[in-house]
């Protein structure tokens, strides 16, 4: 694609989306793009309003609540020749076979992945300082309590970490990490050893990084070889008031292991993600002391959604100028990527 063919840019997103995604200047410089068009049907690609305008679309912008209902992108857009994604993951939209076909994706899951490599860091700190516990310990007892006794043997000086996964985000939660006087343990079987040690940790087997981290935290794609990779066994390895964290997926992980493990008291856990996504209003989970959970809220929200909404501007402009997309998805990276 050239800057001479880049002529309809369809924005197929909800209206609500949409609005939050872009400011007037990065939806001006859009503009300045191409023929720029709001799809009638909002992120519904099926809507027959939108078959018209999606007929001629060269490159089309889709986000959080678009979707083809099974139906395939090329039937939907037969001149598509790049798709340009404001969120993560973009299995929902495209395949192997669009890929092949010859369709340029880009999506801003490296964009969405530094809000929730933030959390995390700020989840392990806090739990390095044992703050949660030692917060539930302070109100229980309302009066005054020895905190070097309470943070005996806690603390951040020499704290190990574990990292499960070198995806987008544990990458980020690694280079977040490197200031601090933490040590950390790296498992993911697509990365050697060599990798890992310029990443500033130390590749280690799974059962090894559990058993030896006061603080773990998650972030492997949700695939069907990682489905519920973290098991009982594996929790029962975490020492004694360690924390566990997921930002990740919460399929990842047994979840009635997990309860179990939690409802013990024996370790303490940071949840943002669950299985199912909201526990079901009998859960342990909303009322255990040593569960801190959060409803999916650590990636972008709020104003970190304009950030996904200035990174897809930048690839549509590199599109007008001919340029290679920053943030393409290949087939081989497709492949590993949820």
């Amino acid at each position: 694609m050239n800057r001479f063919t880049l002529r309809r840019i369809t924005v197929a997103l909800p209206d609500s989306t949409r609005n939050d995604l872009f400011s007037k200047e990065s939806w001006e410089r859009l503009e300045r793009c191409g023929d720029v068009r709001i799809s009638p049907g909002g992120g519904t690609l099926t809507d027959p309003r939108a078959a018209d305008v999606l007929a001629d679309t060269d490159v089309l912008v889709t986000g959080w609540g678009t979707t083809t209902h099974g139906r395939g992108l090329r039937r939907l857009a037969p001149r598509l020749a790049a798709l340009v994604h404001t969120a993560g993951s973009v299995r929902t939209l495209v395949d192997d076979v669009d890929l092949a076909d010859g369709l340029a994706v880009s999506s801003q899951a490296d964009g969405n992945a530094r809000p929730v490599a933030e959390y995390t860091l700020a989840m392990i700190l806090l739990s390095g300082k044992a703050v949660f516990a030692v917060q539930h310990a302070y109100r229980t007892h309302r009066a005054p309590r020895d905190a070097a006794e309470l943070l005996r043997g806690r603390g951040l000086y020499g704290l190990r970490v574990g990292v499960i996964g070198a995806s987008r985000v544990g990458r980020r939660v690694l280079e977040l990490l490197s200031p601090f006087d933490v040590e950390i343990l790296l498992h993911d079987p697509l990365t050697s050893a060599a990798e890992a040690e310029r990443l500033g940790a130390r590749s280690v087997s799974l059962d090894e990084l559990m058993a030896r981290c006061p603080v773990v935290t998650l972030h492997a794609p949700l695939l069907e070889t990682t489905r519920g990779m973290i098991t009982a066994r594996h929790l029962g390895l975490l020492p004694d008031g360690a924390t566990f964290i997921n930002t990740a997926r919460g399929a990842l992980v047994d979840q009635g292991a997990l309860v179990a493990e939690l409802t013990g008291g024996r370790i303490h856990a940071v949840l943002d993600v669950t299985e199912p996504e909201v526990p079901e209003g009998t859960s342990p989970l909303w009322d255990l002391p040593n569960v801190v959970l959060t409803p999916h809220s650590a990636g972008s929200a709020g104003n970190e959604v304009r950030r996904l909404g200035e990174g897809a501007v930048r690839e549509v402009e590199r599109l007008a100028l001919g340029q290679p997309l920053a943030h393409a998805i290949g087939r081989d990276r497709f492949s590993r990527t949820a």
